[in-house]
């Protein structure tokens, strides 16, 4: 519950992704409820990317996080794919603004020029780590006068870097879902802000960013906790007001564990959508990782988050990822879609497997075959395993498969070799699972057994140990086909 009155006036909230990966499940759950925030309150959303890590900064990164965040129903309303009044919004085109700020900072004696080597402040960390003491670095280089950072830089004109002259005091801020949290701003050292005058670190740039934009409130996760006294000493310092902050909780793999590739499961969205699972069911899969609308509601699509969504309802606890609540969102969301944008759908998963040419398969020659498997689909992807059977001329499977318990094969031949004749006899007009049923069922409850009819039937036309029932798929596979399966299966029979 929010412990503080929160302001809900000219509401401007950001996202700053890091375009050095894929679209992680947890910066998509960032953009959501930032973007369900800026929507509640007629506010706006803004879209940056902070890029300053040059060597991991690809734009094709960038690309990707827009185009998952697009696909997801997400859109901003500043970025750098649409531009806007504080552009630009990429930080590696912003030096500019950085370097006036790191100046100041430096005219005012409240940062400096570092001088000291990797070695020495490992060193350092090292000594103070073996005495049982927190590894806070204590630079030296504090005290240079201005002529002596002129002398070292003539000399190494590359070394260096800017610390932050850390105040030491108690800073404290209200986080709008926590409440009250302090840190000691002894513990955190002089904190390195920036390579040079023209290449800032993250938190500074972030403080930067937020004040030159407008930011009002800043939403992220909860390992930007300890980064939050930073980035407000980083303001006090630069005389500029810091934005409020809520920090959503982590997102948890079933052993409580921060979410992670170790458990099994992907934390990518592309990936998500590689394995074919809907952008309806992820985004309300996603809204319930640390909030609760405080009903017994599960289903909501984005129309309905934006009207139910209040920060007052994020939890503080962690968001347990569960797998099966996801499959089960998504096989919701498959069974309410309409059969012919399902089948389109499908088609990519067909091809890639081999299945069809794309362009040559109709939607409606395949949209008989994805119908039954509506009600059981849970991704898009279990598609071609499904209905695989449908495109094979020739079925392999063992002959074994298709005995029914306490049925012996002389029996089982004489099952297929009269189904076989009683097939034969629907006129091809006629044929469809309809007719299949009136025809054969009557037969199947006279035996008092219809596994000895329905299961060799199903295997015969699917070899499958399971799939969708025999009269189904023969409504789909036509005459032809079905009775060449069963002459198939007979044979398969009669082998020594």
């Amino acid at each position: 519950m929010a412990s503080k009155k929160i302001t809900t006036e000219n509401i401007r909230v950001r996202m700053a992704p890091s375009p050095t990966g894929p679209l992680h499940i947890g910066t998509a759950r960032t953009a959501l409820f930032n973007f369900l925030f800026a929507k509640k309150y007629n506010g706006k959303f803004i879209l940056r990317t902070e890029d300053t890590d040059k060597e991991r900064s690809k734009i094709e990164w960038e690309e990707g996080i827009i185009n998952g965040l697009h696909w997801l129903g997400i859109d901003w309303d500043e970025g750098p794919d649409k531009g806007g009044a504080f552009e630009p919004y990429r930080q590696s085109q912003r030096t500019r603004i950085y370097k006036k700020y790191i100046e100041k900072l430096l005219a005012e004696k409240n940062a400096y020029w570092c001088f000291c080597s990797q070695e020495e402040i490992e060193a350092f960390k090292q000594e103070r780590l073996s005495m049982g003491k927190p590894p806070i670095y204590k630079c030296h280089c504090s005290g240079l006068k201005d002529s002596e950072v002129l002398e070292k830089q003539k000399i190494q004109p590359t070394a260096g870097a800017i610390r932050f002259k850390t105040p030491k005091i108690e800073v404290s801020f209200e986080d709008l879902t926590r409440g009250k949290i302090t840190y000691d701003g002894s513990l955190f050292g002089d904190m390195v802000i920036a390579k040079n005058l023209d290449e800032p670190l993250y938190n500074f740039a972030c403080v930067v960013d937020d004040f030159e934009m407008k930011i009002t409130h800043v939403i992220r996760g909860e390992d930007h906790i300890s980064n939050t006294p930073k980035q407000i000493l980083l303001a006090l310092a630069l005389e500029i007001k810091s934005p409020e902050f809520l920090h959503l909780p982590l997102i948890l793999g079933p052993d409580k564990a921060k979410l992670s590739k170790r458990h099994g499961t992907t934390t990518s969205i592309e990936d998500y959508k590689k394995q074919g699972y809907l952008p309806e069911a992820l985004i309300n899969f996603i809204a319930f990782l640390g909030w609760n609308p405080g009903s017994k509601e599960e289903i909501f699509l984005m129309d309905a988050l934006e009207k139910e969504f209040s920060i007052e309802k994020i939890q503080k606890s962690g968001a347990i990822f569960n797998a099966q609540k996801l499959d089960f969102l998504n096989g919701y969301f498959i069974r309410k879609m309409p059969l012919e944008k399902l089948t389109e759908l499908c088609l990519p998963y067909l091809v890639e497997a081999g299945l069809i040419n794309r362009g040559v398969e109709e939607v409606s020659k395949i949209a008989p075959m994805v119908a039954l498997y509506q009600e059981r689909l849970k991704k898009l992807s279990e598609i071609t395993e499904l209905i695989d059977f449908f495109f094979v001329k020739n079925l392999e499977y063992e002959k074994e498969l298709l005995i029914w318990k306490g049925i012996g094969e002389s029996e089982l031949l004489s099952v297929l070799d009269n189904m076989l004749k009683t097939l034969s006899n629907i006129k091809e007009g006629e044929w469809s699972k309809e007719k299949i049923n009136e025809i054969i069922m009557p037969i199947a409850n006279e035996i008092g057994d219809r596994g000895k009819i329905l299961w060799p039937m199903r295997v015969a036309l699917s070899g499958k140990k399971a799939s969708a029932g025999p009269f189904e798929i023969a409504g789909v596979l036509g005459k032809e086909k079905t009775l060449q399966r069963i002459k198939e299966a007979i044979e398969r029979l009669q082998e020594v």
